[in-house]
Order: C-alpha cells, then structure tokens, then sequence
C-alpha cells in the first residue's frame, strides 16, 4: 500500500482496537485516505459510520454520540472544513466530552506556499483541547505504524480523561502526500501490539463528611449525576436542580425553586450551599452563590475545575457525604411551599394559552422510560427550570431517560444535531425541546442522506419569531421598546413547515396545549417536527402573572 493508504488503516484500526464504535466523516479530498479506510472498517462491521455534508452538523453529531457512546471520532478534510468544527470543540471543551478531531492537513513542504485549502491548523483549537499533535505526512519508513498507534493510544486516554480525571476533545492534525487513494486490495491491519494499555489513575475519592447544622441547600446544574439526589436525601434538605442535571427527581426535589430563592423564609434563610454540577440557568441561583454570610461547597468530583463564579466557595471537595440527617423542618417546609409553588404556576400555565413554560411542561411530563429528551438553550431549558415538575419516586415515568442540553457554553447552535447523535448511540428515541432560533441556526441538521442511518427524533419548536429570551431580560424593558424588536427580536418570518418538506421530514402544527398533550402521546418514530406558535409579546406579562400567583399561594 502507499504510505497515506497504510497510515490511515493503521489510525482506523487503532480506533477500533481502543473501542471506539462511532465515527462522523465530512467530505472531503485530502481527508481521502481515512474516508476509504472507514468505509471499509464500515462494511467490515467494526464500526458505525455516519457521513454528514455539513461539518459543524458532523461535529456535533459527533458531540452527541459521546454524551451516550464514548470516544467518538469525527474526520474533515482541511482548510474551513477544520475550522467549523470548533463551536463543538467548544462545547465539548467545557462540558467534558470526549472527542477525537481528525482533521487532514497538507504535507509539511507546502504548507505556508498559498496551495488551496492550506491555512495554520496547528493547535487551531488552542486550550479548547486535551491533547494535540501535528503528525507528518508518512512516508513508509520501519515503525511508522507502531508510532501511530502509540499516538492514538495517548489521545485517546487524554479525551477520556483516564489519566487526569479530565475529558474532552484531542486534535490530531495528520498530514497526508499522493496518492490519496489505496492502490491495492492489501489485507487489513492486524491488531497492533506494542501501544499500552492505559490505567486509570484516579480511584474513587473518599467524601468528605458534613454535619447537619447550617440551614442547606443542595443546587445541582448540568451533569451532576445521581450523586447530588443521594446526598439530599441523606441530609434530608431541599434539592434544586436544573432539568438536565441528571437528579431532578424525588421527594426532596424542588420544581419552581428559583421563584421560592426569592422569598425571605425560604432563599432568604439559607446557611449552606452544597453545588454539583455546572449550574448556570438562573440569576437567584447565581445570586445565592456569592450571597454573604453563606457557605459554599463546590462537589467537582474528579474534574480539575469546580462552579464558583463569585470566587465564594470556602470547600472544593471531591466527595461529599451527610454525617446525619439534618433539621426536618428546614426540609418540610421547602416541600410544602414547593408543592404550593408548583401548583400555582400549574393552574397559571392551564389557564392559559400555549406558552414557552406550558409547552416545557407537557414535553417534560411525556418522557417514556428508556427515551431520552435534549432540550435547548435559551428559553426552553429556562421555562422546564421553571415549570417541570420533578418526578416522584425510581419508577415514575421517564425518571430513567436522559436529560441532555448544551450547557457547557450554553450556546444554541448544533442543538439538533447534537440530539440526532444522541439517539443514534442510544438506539432509542429521543424527543428535542427547542425554540425557533435554535432551530432555524442548525436546520442543516436535518439533512441525513439516504444512505445512512436516520435517527428517531421528535423536533418540539415552541416557534415566537424571534428571540423570546430578551424579552425577560433589561433589554425587554418598556423603555428599550424602540429599537428592541430589531436588534433584540429579531423577527425571521421563516416557514418551518416549508422548510421540513424540503430536508424531508414530517410536520405539524399544533395550536393548543390539549392537541400537544395527544401529539406528545404518540411513540416518536422516525424524524418528525410539531411546531407550536406562541405569543412573544405576552411572555413578560406571563412571568409576572407566575411570579404573583407563587407569593399569593405561598401567604
């Protein structure tokens, strides 16, 4: 074989050996060698491979794929196509997710010669990466092989975070000369010997003991996992947690728990705040976190970096474990307002027509075991905040299925694409809660070829023209009004439906809570979208009314 031929068999092959099952390639010329390569190791049965036009689509695809499957690999060619990976690197970067960005590069004599596709991809994702090497163009020299799998068994490692306890993406930048195309019928790579097997290095750390006495709360944002709902439950205090934390479930959880921050016998009395995760949706929150007189105890668990955005935290532990169950009274009356809040903002959202908050509800409450949900950034993410309630008990409906979201920069761009690699790694069907503007910004992540495997995603659009979001924030004051709808609203007047024929995909309009209700009662199957146009004008009022309606219920 030609050296770029047997270079890319040897990096594919690598990347079996070490287990990854899912790779997302981008078209292209000078990525040639590897795209012929993973389509053999494709029909070979050794891997999945998804092919994506769009290379942001394929790095985000990529992104979801390894929130569910692991390492997953994603390959462009050179030039631009490197250069749109990176809002997913981004993302990837701060949310932990471990990524193999194999980009094609021309060989080192040409490059800084104006050849076309030819930019600096050297370290083109600066500190957004774990690991990085910039690999020669090969040229069939003894060992070249055995360097290769050495190099992918060391970015691997590093994008699981199996030696530092710290995941997310690599770059390798690999350099191919002509022939970019095998030359031969050769048999393929043998399972390589000599590359290491790496050990974990980070053992289970041991927690740290607190005691019962502050008035606690435990707040847990994105990704805090189980452990945050066990910890609650030992100490017997209040859990807030976002809805894609992974524990927003059971007795001690809190459904509209920012609006209760907000009263004086409640948030106002809090002594102790114990934070896992990454929480970042809501500003009484953030408030509460450099609030004087509280003390905070950030839970990073194996993650070098820990949430304390007011430079407040007194710990960072690894491990946190209660000593004894605290003041039950201090829990019991979280549990009473919050039942009191729930209902409140439940009859608001009832009485109503279809809203941002409403729409989030039902799409939270229609969660079936085993289906996971992705929800947006911006608004939607913020309205299941507010107005899902957490589920009851180990075998409540959907307490099993994953909540994902963008939240490590909280962008929303890549959102359906993202849930597309979610429910392909799963194998199970994954509904998407977005807004307009989230939807129109990846649209592109509809196109799926009609050779490869199409996921089973629902698309829930709560669709208001524009940005909802700015409406709830300074910017939708009264006194901005003239120049808000423009700069702010954005108004698009796009046709989704128009939009849905064209990639194909099925929609449906749907204009009232009680149609959502049965739409969301069928078993998603296939690709489809529900649309629900809502009033942005009224969403500042709607927020008051929930606001009123809480501290009426609560005396």
């Amino acid at each position: 074989m030609n050296p770029s031929t047997s270079a890319a068999r040897t990096v594919v092959a690598e990347l079996v050996r070490r287990g990854v099952r899912h790779v997302v390639l981008a078209p292209g010329s000078r990525s040639a060698p590897l795209a012929h390569a993973l389509a053999t190791a494709s029909a070979r049965g050794d891997l999945r491979l998804h092919v994506r036009i769009d290379e942001r689509v394929a790095a985000f695809t990529a992104l979801g794929l390894a929130r569910v499957a692991g390492p997953v690999a994603v390959v462009t060619t050179s030039g631009t196509a490197a250069a749109n990976l990176h809002p997913a690197v981004l993302e990837a970067s701060h949310s932990g997710a471990p990524l193999l960005l194999l980009t094609a590069d021309r060989p080192h004599e040409v490059r800084g010669t104006g050849a076309n596709q030819t930019t600096d991809q050297v370290r083109l994702f600066g500190s957004a990466v774990r690991f990085f090497a910039d690999v020669p163009a090969p040229y069939g020299r003894p060992g070249e092989e055995a360097d290769l799998r050495a190099l992918l068994t060391r970015a691997l490692a590093a994008a699981a975070g199996t030696r530092s306890g710290d995941p997310g993406p690599v770059h390798l930048d690999l350099a191919f000369r002509e022939p970019l195309v095998p030359d031969g019928d050769a048999d393929w790579p043998p399972p390589g010997d000599g590359a290491p097997d790496v050990v974990d290095a980070v053992t289970e750390p041991a927690p740290v003991l607190l005691g019962p006495g502050p008035r606690t709360v435990v707040v847990a944002g994105d990704g805090a996992g189980v452990a945050a709902r066990v910890y609650a439950e030992a100490a017997g205090v209040p859990l807030l947690a976002e809805p894609s934390s992974g524990t927003r479930a059971g007795a001690n959880a809190v459904g509209p728990y920012r609006l209760l921050l907000d009263q004086p016998s409640l948030g106002g009395r809090i002594e102790r705040v114990v934070v896992f995760g990454h929480a970042t949706l809501s500003r009484q929150v953030s408030a509460l976190l450099v609030r004087d007189g509280v003390e905070v105890v950030a839970v990073a668990g194996r993650i070098p970096d820990w949430l304390d955005p007011g430079s407040r935290a007194a710990r960072v532990v690894s491990a946190v474990a209660a000593s004894e169950p605290g003041d039950g009274e201090w829990l019991a009356s979280w549990q009473r307002a919050a039942k009191a809040a729930q209902d409140a903002v439940d009859d608001v959202l009832a009485t109503g027509p279809a809203s941002g908050p409403a729409v989030a509800a039902l799409v939270w409450a229609a969660r079936r075991p085993g289906e996971s949900l992705v929800i947006g950034s911006s608004n939607p993410i913020r309205d299941a905040d507010l107005a899902a309630a957490p589920p009851v008990g180990d075998g409540a409906a959907g307490a099993d299925g994953r909540v994902l979201a963008n939240r490590g920069l909280a962008g929303i761009d890549g959102t359906l694409s993202t849930a597309a690699g979610v429910a392909l790694a799963s194998g199970a069907p994954v509904r998407v809660l977005v807004g307009d503007l989230t939807f129109l910004h990846d649209v592109g992540g509809l196109l799926v070829g009609p050779l490869e495997d199409r996921p089973d995603l629902q698309i829930v659009v709560v669709n208001d023209d524009g940005g909802g979001i700015f409406a709830l924030l300074e910017h939708g004051d009264p006194d901005h009004a003239e120049r808000f709808e423009r700069v702010f609203g954005t108004p698009h007047g796009a046709d989704l439906a128009a939009l849905c024929a064209g990639y194909g995909v099925a929609h449906r309009r749907v204009d009232d809570l009680a149609s959502l209700r049965e739409a969301l009662a069928e078993p998603v199957a296939g690709r489809s979208v529900l649309e629900v146009p809502v009033a942005r004008a009224d969403l500042r009022q709607l927020h008051g009314r929930i606001r009123e309606a809480v501290t009426t219920a609560l005396g």
